[in-house]
């Protein structure tokens, strides 16, 4: 994998020309500082000073007389140095703010490839639904995963020449409360042909998936050729399509050909195997009955970047999941 493929699956390089097929999203550059910020693990725990006093927590309650028992008296012996005020910065809130009001007032935040799904539990919604800079603020500093994005981007890439990039940048994407998690999958292409969809969420059985799996295969396929296949420059990659209501795909992300990239239903030597074998069609999966569910793999980190490298312990995990798999698919088929 090279670093120019890397930096084609970050949001602000595809995203300007897949906005028509996409969901609204606004971008904005990072400042340094608030880099900085967000990798301070020296310094306590402490949110942006808020300009616009938004809480991140606003249902907390504020009881003082047990802060009291945190405060130091003027008299006390502690030479400690004083604790350094809270962050501020006012101009990316301000933006921020003017974002999240033009997208509908509620956005869920990504950095250059990934969103920090690992802190949604300590959201006030326990999602990573956001509508202001404190609520975006907390999740982003509180997210272990966006170490991926900060500092360990091109650890995959055999010319690496750094360990990351340039400049970072905030992606606000419109809250759409209504949609459908059996409405996302994973396509993967090789060699610029489209080899493999995979259902996204794969702890589930969705009689629909089955019921309209043909049909299904036939869209995303044509809007890959249409539109896909002439705009990614990239010759090896994967990208996550959502199929809406009335039955348009809209384009949620691009992720590199292997490394960090989990391949769902499948695994990277199928998919390797199947590039290379001529005229073969589109190997389409999905969950096709309850007793093919795969395990839910609730980590800490985004599944796009799970180390499920040999030694990760996540390896093994994923190889039991898939024989444990292999075996109710063959008591299914020896039942029926």
């Amino acid at each position: 994998m090279k670093e120019e493929e890397v930096n084609r699956c970050q949001i602000q390089e595809w995203y300007p020309r897949f906005k028509s097929v996409s969901i609204k999203t606004q971008i904005h550059e990072l400042p340094e500082p608030f880099i900085q910020y967000l990798l301070d693990d020296s310094s306590p725990f402490l949110l942006p000073i808020s300009i616009s006093n938004d809480d991140a927590l606003p249902n907390r309650v504020h009881k003082p007389e047990e802060e009291e028992d945190y405060q130091v008296s003027e008299g006390s012996d502690d030479d400690s140095e004083p604790p350094s005020p809270p962050p501020s910065f006012p101009e990316l809130e301000l933006k921020i703010k003017e974002s999240i009001e033009s997208l509908g007032g509620a956005i869920f935040p990504k950095l250059n490839w990934s969103a920090p799904k690992d802190s949604a539990w300590i959201s006030s919604t326990g999602s990573l639904r956001c509508t202001n800079f404190s609520e975006i603020a907390l999740l982003l500093r509180s997210s272990d995963s966006l170490i991926h994005d900060l500092c360990h981007a091109y650890d995959s890439c055999g010319d690496k020449s750094s360990s990351r990039p340039p400049s970072f940048f905030l992606a606000l994407r419109k809250w759409y409360s209504s949609l459908r998690p059996e409405m996302e999958f994973r396509c993967f292409v090789r060699g610029h042909n489209l080899v493999g969809i995979s259902q996204r969420e794969v702890t589930t059985f969705y009689p629909l998936l089955l019921e309209k799996k043909n049909y299904f295969e036939r869209l995303i396929q044509e809007f890959y050729e249409a539109i896909v296949h002439l705009k990614f420059e990239s010759e090896n990659y994967t990208f996550d399509v959502y199929v809406t209501k009335d039955e348009r795909i809209k384009v949620l992300d691009f992720n590199p050909w292997g490394a960090f990239t989990l391949p769902m239903l499948f695994d990277w030597e199928e998919l390797e195997e199947t590039s290379r074998e001529e005229g073969k069609t589109v190997d389409f999966r999905i969950v096709e009955s309850q007793c093919a569910v795969r395990p839910g793999l609730k980590t800490a980190v985004p599944y796009d970047y799970l180390d499920v490298g040999p030694g990760s312990g996540w390896d093994q995990f994923l190889r039991s999941a898939d024989d444990e798999y292999q075996r109710q698919t063959r008591f299914t088929e020896a039942g029926a």
